[in-house]
């Protein structure tokens, strides 16, 4: 099956393809999906595929920002998943200590622009 398509969802959940979730929540109303699912942010896995398929199937998808080595490189995520999907996805910017932080403010640009 095809993980980016909206049916493959009730796959992941144990349900039959043809099962709706009978409630709307204020998150799935505000949020235009179909499923009060959110992917959350994973380094080295929330990249713009796994985001869009999240999506597609009806839930939130979520690109992580740090996982790309920079804003530019963030940009061109986020315009792979806007490819990939006419559904709504989030970016995560993780805020962690560390010994040399990123660009904090440069990310922030690019999800905003």
């Amino acid at each position: 099956k095809d993980p980016t398509r909206p049916e493959s969802l009730s796959l992941y959940l144990h349900l039959p393809s043809s099962y709706s979730m009978p409630i709307q929540t204020k998150l799935t109303k505000d949020l235009g999906i179909e499923y009060p699912i959110i992917q959350g942010g994973m380094h080295y896995v929330g990249y713009a595929g796994m985001a869009a398929a999240v999506s597609n199937a009806g839930g939130l998808g979520t690109i992580t920002a740090l996982t790309q080595p920079n804003a530019e490189a963030l940009r061109k995520e986020i315009r792979k998943c806007r490819s990939l999907t006419k559904k709504p996805f989030a970016v995560n910017i993780t805020l962690l200590p560390a010994l040399v932080p990123p660009d904090y403010k440069s990310y922030a640009k690019v999800v905003v622009d």
